[in-house]
């Protein structure tokens, strides 16, 4: 034990030093190089049960924590007298929509028949036009031209007759076999059959000219307007359909909007009862969670927001370790390193374990509370077998970067960077000088030396300030900041520096 100590204090005064003169002497010896932090033991596998309420809820049923549930046990009961009243308002605008379907889509019916009704009336008036037009052209316009060449044919006959029968009366008239008055009645029957023959011909010309062309006209101009009636008819109604149809799957997709809010706070509703998922023992969240400390205990009358963690259930036997470690160790660590891991719950024995996981940012919630404070969560495996472990519980890990059964090293007090060199002030024939060494890890006490000193060589514990900190350069990695001086007797350190006395609990 004497050695050990002395292995990692390893500050000797000389008799012939003075007192005010602080010397540590260069160790050989077991050296470990590791990390120790507190940490926590959480479940390796675990259900974490959430809440899954939209906003903020209120507890009004807690289940009690370390209590051993089955799969469908009741662990949380929210309030759910807001959603409650809200299934009553939106069931009636479901209803109102729904309503609202049916009466589209009797319109959309509506529309339909209508639409077919009207093109059916159409397609008959232009059918109907088209056969007016076809009848007068070739049956009432035919037969009446032949009407009037009949009436011609007649006309003509009866003049030539007429004439005929005058001539004839003209010469009985001549030899005095007809009177005056029967010549007199021939020839007026003459005029009589010219002026017959004469409107036959007009009455033939106005039918031809006139009365047929504006006839066939306007028959054609009805088989046009009710071609036109038919076209208007089959836009009007695709025009009626698709704003009925709009209509309808409007007010379709309004019913499945309001339908699916209900259903949205049916569900709501369900979730205020959170239930088991598997069966194990029940650890708050605020308990072995990862902001523990940092939240208000988990217990009934208090809100709880979306998403929120608010049960563990383990359910695996087999435990991890959840340890913060500081940026500026983040270097010396690695995948694998072994652990000694000692649980406050369980004093008398030590886990072996390993290093499985090392974090890559620093936690959120430290960060928070402490912007300065970077810790990084690291995970460490152990075999928990044989003993009965709770998550939540406290331990304190040791990451065993290396060891060494024989090493040369030195307070890391001792070692300074000048111009970004390790450089340690040795004692020599009464004076202090510079020497540069390699370095090689540190556990925060002691440096494991590389090259440069050997044992039992005498090292200034506190190395001299710099004279002329203007003419320094910058800290790079160093313990302390660089010094212009090459030697310093003994005994005429600047002022302000006190004897480090040796720690009675430090170990290699």
């Amino acid at each position: 034990m004497l050695l050990a100590i002395m292995a990692i204090v390893g500050w000797l005064r000389h008799p012939d030093e003075t007192p005010d003169t602080p010397v540590c002497i260069v160790q050989s010896g077991p050296l470990t190089i590791s990390i120790t932090e507190t940490g926590t033991i959480q479940s390796r596998d675990k259900v974490v049960v959430r809440s899954e309420v939209e906003g903020r809820s209120t507890i009004i049923a807690l289940i009690d924590e370390g209590k051993t549930v089955k799969k469908g046990d009741l662990l949380v009961e929210l309030d759910a007298s807001d959603f409650q009243n809200r299934q009553a308002e939106q069931q009636i605008l479901v209803d109102n929509a729904e309503s609202a379907v049916i009466q589209s889509r009797e319109s959309l019916a509506l529309v339909l028949n209508q639409n077919q009704a009207a093109q059916d009336q159409t397609a008959v008036d232009s059918e109907f036009a088209q056969m007016e037009l076809s009848k007068y052209e070739k049956g009432e316009y035919p037969q009446e031209v032949q009407k009037l060449e009949t009436q011609l044919t007649l006309a003509h006959e009866e003049r030539q007759r007429a004439q005929d029968k005058r001539e004839w009366s003209r010469k009985l008239s001549q030899e005095g076999y007809v009177t005056r008055m029967e010549l007199q009645a021939d020839e007026l029957a003459v005029k009589k059959c010219e002026l017959d023959l004469q409107l036959a011909e007009r009455a033939m010309s106005v039918l031809k000219q006139y009365s047929s062309v504006q006839k066939i006209r306007k028959l054609r101009s009805d088989v046009n307007q009710t071609g036109l009636a038919v076209e208007r008819a089959k836009r009007k109604a695709l025009s009626d359909k698709t704003r009925a149809e709009t209509d309808l799957k409007a007010r379709q997709q309004e019913f499945k909007r309001q339908k699916v809010k209900l259903d949205h706070i049916l569900e709501q509703i369900a979730k205020c009862r959170i239930v088991a998922p598997a069966g194990g023992m029940v650890v708050y969240a605020s308990t072995a969670g990862p902001r523990r400390g940092s939240i208000e205990p988990l217990r009934s009358g208090q809100d709880v927001y979306e998403r929120q963690e608010l049960v563990y259930i383990p359910t695996a036997a087999s435990m991890i370790a959840e340890v913060k470690i500081q940026e500026a160790s983040l270097t010396k660590l690695r995948v694998g390193l072994p652990v000694h891991l000692k649980v406050g719950a369980v004093p008398n024995r030590v886990f072996w374990g390993q290093l499985e996981k090392i974090g890559v940012m620093p936690d959120a919630v430290d960060a928070w509370l402490n912007p300065d404070l970077k810790l990084y969560t690291c995970t460490v495996t152990f075999d928990s077998a044989g003993c009965e472990l709770r998550p939540g519980m406290s331990c304190q890990a040791e990451i065993l970067i290396e060891e060494y059964d024989r090493a040369i090293f030195l307070p890391v007090q001792a070692v300074q960077r000048i111009k970004g060199q390790p450089t340690v002030y040795v004692q020599t024939a009464g004076l202090a000088r510079e020497r540069p060494v390699k370095l090689g890890l540190d556990n925060n006490r002691m440096v494991r030396i590389l090259s440069g000193l050997k044992p039992g060589e005498k090292v200034l514990l506190n190395p001299p300030l710099p004279s002329a900190p203007e003419e320094d350069e910058a800290f790079t990695n160093g313990l302390r900041p660089p010094v212009k001086s090459k030697a310093v007797p003994p005994g005429k350190l600047p002022a302000g520096l006190k004897k480090v006395q040796p720690h009675a609990d430090s170990k290699p």
